[in-house]
């Protein structure tokens, strides 16, 4: 394993050799500079430190100044300020700026070293990552060809994957099973209808069948609650858009569908929530979502009430076209027969050992 090296800075030479004498029997391999400039020249020479450790109060350019230029030339490369000045202001400066961490003189050698290791792991892991990402591009720009199947096969995976999600909201809520599904095969054919091309397809439906993943973080009292929801009760419920978006949006392939998971219960009119978006605000996706959404509401058995038929849907849809609906996709809806409605959802039912995404698209 190839050692790793640490530059320390500092204009005192007792302090650069004590604090090299000790990260050497701790195995780091240490280069020392005796300022800023010279540790600048020495990084300019030879980027390929894992860690840098700066004094802070020094002639000339001191050690915010580094820190600044390492953060600019040597993004990624992790900085350690230490000081003998015990002014929480410096610290929240150095912090601001960058700074991995911040130590004071004198410090014991295990904070030292606890430091010091934290800092060259997260090192080693950005160089690992940048390393694994360069071998990636390379790879795919080699094989742009032989992958194109390859991604096919992810993109099942990943569908399979947000299945999986969605079957473990239905695993919590048993009175809508299978919503999400059906929702789905609903939005993705309103959509088609409107002329939305295969990529935002896609992403609209990944949106829609993830709308309700936020509820995982529902507690049960509320979320499975028989009776209406008291005000407080309601709040937290309304919380599952927010929440959903905060999970699906750290997962890349997911970031843009995560926005009609955030938004798929506003309104045209401004009156949804969690912001309040009005019209054209409102992503596509969630515009579209939320005529299939109250389509299988309306249809769909529930265990204090009947199902009403489609034709009775499409009427309540149509009144609230302007107000909870866009009128020009409502336009679409109503082109699409009650037929055509009721063939989906018995597909869908048919369907229910195939993901919501592979059999719709």
């Amino acid at each position: 394993m190839q050692q790793e090296r640490i530059l320390v800075v500092d204009d005192e030479a007792p302090v650069r050799g004590i604090v090299a004498a000790l990260l050497e029997h701790g195995g780091y391999g240490v280069i020392t500079a005796s300022g800023a400039n010279e540790a600048i020249e020495l990084l300019a020479q030879d980027p390929t430190y894992s860690l840098v450790l700066s004094d802070i109060m020094m002639p000339g350019t001191d050690g915010l100044a580094l820190l600044d230029r390492v953060s600019a030339d040597h993004p990624g490369l992790p900085v350690i300020m230490f000081s003998a000045v015990h002014d929480i202001h410096v610290a929240t400066s150095a912090f601001r700026r960058g700074a991995f961490d911040y130590l004071l003189k004198p410090f014991e050698r295990l904070q030292l070293e606890s430091v010091v290791a934290r800092a060259v792991e997260h090192s080693r892991h950005l160089r690992q990552n940048n390393a694994y990402r360069q071998h990636l591009e390379e790879m795919i720009s080699a094989r742009t060809g032989r992958l194109r199947a390859t991604m096919q096969d992810l993109e099942r995976s990943y569908d399979i994957t947000i299945a999986a999600m969605g079957d473990a909201l239905d695993l919590r809520d048993q009175e809508t099973e299978g919503h999400s599904k059906r929702v789905t095969a609903y939005t993705i054919e309103l959509a088609r209808t409107l002329g939305v091309g295969s990529n935002d397809l896609r992403t609209i439906a990944r949106g829609a069948f993830l709308h309700d993943i936020g509820k995982i973080a529902t507690p049960d009292a509320i979320l499975l609650k028989p009776g209406r929801l008291l005000p407080d009760e309601m709040a937290i419920m309304r919380e599952h858009c927010q929440r959903g978006y905060d999970m699906v949006r750290k997962i890349p392939f997911l970031r843009e569908a995560a926005e009609i998971v955030y938004s798929h219960q506003e309104r045209f009119d401004g009156t949804g929530y969690p912001r309040g978006l009005k019209g054209t605000e409102i992503p596509l996706g969630a515009r579209i979502f939320a005529i299939a959404d109250t389509l299988d509401a309306m249809t769909s058995d529930r265990p204090y009430r009947k199902g009403t038929s489609f034709a009775d849907a499409r009427a309540e849809i149509l009144r609230c076209a302007g107000t909870q609906f866009d009128p020009a996709i409502v336009e679409a809806f109503l082109k699409i027969t009650d037929d055509q409605w009721i063939q989906i959802r018995v597909g869908v039912g048919q369907s229910a050992s195939e993901t919501a995404l592979t059999f719709a698209l």
